[in-house]
C-alpha cells in the first residue's frame, strides 16, 4: 500500500521496481522513457511529483551536471515526513548537508546510503552523525551471487581472448 519512487529506470531501477510491486507497492518512475514503454502498473512522474508522493525514493540514475545535488533542500522539503531515501547510485546525487539537516530535523524519516560524495568518507561528513542515516561502504552490489557472476564474466573474457575471440569489447 506504499508508494516507491524510482529515479532512473535502467536495469537496476527496473529490477527494484519489480521488487517493489511484489511487495504491493505502487511505483512512480522518473525516466526519459515514454509512459507507454513502462511495464504495467508503473506510472511516469516528474521529479517533484515523485518526491512529494513517494513513501520511499530510490536513486538509480547516473551522475551528470543535471543530476548533481538533485536531492537538495527544496526536494527534501516536499517529501513526506515519514519518507525514506535510498541512494545506491552515486553519492553526489545528494547534497549531504541538506540531507543531514532534513534527517536531524525530522523532515524525513530515514536514509539508506551505499554511496557518499567522497569515498572513503571524510570524518567531517555530516551524514556520519545524522539521525536515522544508515550507510554501507559501497558494497550493495557485492552479494555472493554478484561476485560469482563477475568472476564468471572475467574467466569467460580471458578464455575468449586466448581463443582469439573478442567479447565485451569496449572501443576507446
Amino acid at each position: 500500500g506504499k508508494k516507491m519512487g524510482i529515479v532512473g529506470f535502467g536495469n537496476i531501477g527496473q529490477a527494484t521496481a519489480r521488487i517493489a510491486q511484489a511487495f504491493g507497492m505502487e511505483v512512480l518512475v522518473y525516466t526519459s522513457k515514454d509512459s507507454s514503454a513502462l511495464p504495467s502498473g508503473m506510472k511516469k512522474a516528474d521529479l517533484d511529483e515523485l518526491f512529494a508522493e513517494s513513501d520511499v525514493v530510490s536513486l538509480h540514475c547516473p551522475l551528470t551536471p543535471s543530476t548533481k545535488d538533485m536531492v537538495n533542500k527544496s526536494r527534501l522539503e516536499i517529501m513526506k515526513s515519514n519518507a525514506i531515501l535510498i541512494n545506491t547510485g552515486r553519492g553526489p546525487l545528494v547534497n549531504e548537508q541538506d540531507l543531514a539537516d532534513a534527517l536531524n530535523e525530522g523532515r524525513i524519516a530515514a536514509a539508506g546510503l551505499d554511496v557518499l560524495s567522497v569515498e572513503p568518507s571524510d570524518s567531517n561528513n555530516p551524514l556520519l552523525c545524522a539521525k536515522n542515516c544508515f550507510i554501507t561502504p559501497h558494497i550493495a552490489w557485492a552479494t555472493k551471487e554478484a561476485r560469482t557472476r563477475l568472476m564468471d564474466i572475467a574467466v569467460n573474457n580471458l578464455k575468449s581472448y586466448i581463443q582469439g575471440t573478442i567479447i565485451n569489447n569496449v572501443a576507446v
